[in-house]
Formats: C-alpha cells, sequence, structure tokens
C-alpha cells in the first residue's frame, strides 16, 4: 500500500499512439478494497488508462508512454518490473466475454496450471472457489467438463471472472464488462461486483453513467484525454466541481 492510501497511482501520464495523444498528463490514484469507475464519452481515454495499469498498451505497436504509475510503491513502468507477475496481480475483464473454446474447468484453472499448480485437489478447489466468488458455481457445478462455448453471454463474462480470480488477483480490472450482457445478466455482474471489493480493488470502464452510479465508491470523469475529475461517486454525480463534468452528468453531451 502506498503513503497516499492508494493501491495503484498514475503520475503524469501522457500516452501516445503514433503522433496521436490518446492520454494528457492523467494523475490518479485507486484507493484498496472500493470500486473506482472511470467514465466518459467515446474515445476520451477511459479504457487506454485502465490498460495501463497492467501494460497492456505495451502490445499495441508504435505506443509511447510517459509519466509513472506505481503499484505498491514499485514502478510498474521500471526496468524491473516482471509483465507476467504483475498480471498475475492485476487482472483483467475485457468487454465481450472471452472464454477459451475448452471446458468450464479447464477455463478456470488455466491460470493457476500455467503458475505451476499441478494438484488435481488443489486445483480442485480453487477451480469450486473461484466459481463461487464469481457466483456461477451453482450454476455450472455438475457440468464442469462442458464445454464453455454453451453458457449464456452472462455466465461466459462471470466464468471469466472467475478465470482471473483463480490466480490470486489483488486488482480486477473492468473493461465494460456488461455493455454485450442484457439487464437480468448485467444486474448479476453489479451485484458481484458489489460483493469482490471485499477482498478486491476493482477499477470498471463504463459507458452507462447509471451503471457508475450504482456499482461504485469513485468516478474518475474523463473528456478528450484528460481526467477532468475524481473524487467519491455522489459527489461526482450530485455535486461536481467542474462545468465540463456537470453537463456530461446531467445529460448536456456525451
Amino acid at each position: 500500500m502506498q503513503k497516499n492510501g492508494s493501491i495503484l497511482t498514475a503520475e503524469h501520464l501522457n500516452l501516445y499512439y503514433g503522433d496521436k495523444q490518446a492520454l494528457s498528463d492523467v494523475s490518479i490514484s485507486i484507493p484498496p478494497n472500493r470500486v473506482t469507475a472511470l467514465i466518459g464519452p467515446s474515445g476520451c481515454g477511459k479504457s487506454t488508462l485502465l490498460r495501463c495499469f497492467n501494460r497492456l498498451n505495451d502490445l499495441v505497436e508504435d505506443v509511447r508512454i510517459e509519466g509513472r504509475i506505481l503499484f505498491e510503491d514499485g514502478d510498474i513502468r521500471g526496468p524491473d518490473c516482471d509483465i507476467v507477475a504483475l498480471r498475475k496481480r492485476i487482472g483483467m475483464v475485457f468487454q465481450k466475454p472471452n472464454p477459451f473454446p475448452s471446458s468450464i474447468y479447464d477455463n478456470v484453472a488455466y491460470g493457476p496450471r500455467v503458475h505451476g499448480v499441478r494438484s488435481r485437489e488443489r486445483l480442485d478447489a480453487i477451480v469450486q472457489e473461484s466459481l463461487k466468488k464469481a457466483a456461477l458455481w451453482d450454476e455450472v457445478a455438475d457440468r464442469l467438463d462442458d464445454s464453455a462455448m454453451g453458457l449464456s453471454g452472462g455466465q461466459q463474462q462471470r466464468l471469466c471472472i472467475a478465470r482471473t480470480l483463480a490466480v490470486e488477483p489483488e486488482v480486477i480490472l473492468m473493461d465494460e464488462p456488461c455493455s454485450a450482457l442484457d439487464p437480468i445478466a448485467t444486474s448479476k455482474i453489479e451485484n458481484l461486483i458489489d460483493d469482490l471489493k471485499e477482498g478486491y480493488t476493482v477499477v470498471i470502464v463504463t459507458h452507462n453513467m447509471q451503471q457508475a452510479a450504482r456499482v461504485s465508491d469513485y468516478t474518475g470523469f474523463m473528456y478528450l484525454g484528460r481526467l477532468v475529475e475524481f473524487g467519491p461517486t455522489a459527489r461526482i454525480f450530485e455535486n461536481p466541481q467542474e462545468e465540463l463534468t456537470n453537463n456530461y452528468v446531467t445529460g448536456r453531451f456525451g
């Protein structure tokens, strides 16, 4: 934990895709065991910022990043950072469910196996525990050997969350995890996010302001690559300090 009480901090972050600047001087501190939402219009840099936190932008051609990102006091952009270990500790759930074309069991066991767990007894325990934490165990306990591709979209997304939880991360990044789901599946994911903050730090990108208001403790509003305002969710929505934030949350633009 960092001295300022945050688990993850970006300092003066600038990011360029070739000549195009996607993030401009972004500084933000993510509090532990809370849900932080990033909101703003399409193309404002929300997902780009999220992907900086576990260095997924490194995979993008012609990307250039300036600034620091501290995770428990270490700079994740420093030369000593082990990226595989980092992505184990800071997991990612994507917009579209992306289960592997294998069994439900093997999807959840994949990460632990990659990290050296070989005992079937241990894997069984990890799979069961992860599926329970992802609120999916009761629905799939008797068909773990079935293909994950046979699950509904909402179940697939919860399976992807279970797969992330199986390697025991400290932070879970979620990039619009409900955008491809129906209202009932969305409600289940939102309830799950509320449960997860007991043991994890969650950062969620959402285009849905009502969702941000429902699930998050803190909200950051982004516009044109800048972090315009950040604070407790209730204040951002009810008493924003910036006119631009007020115009966005009251629907005057977006």
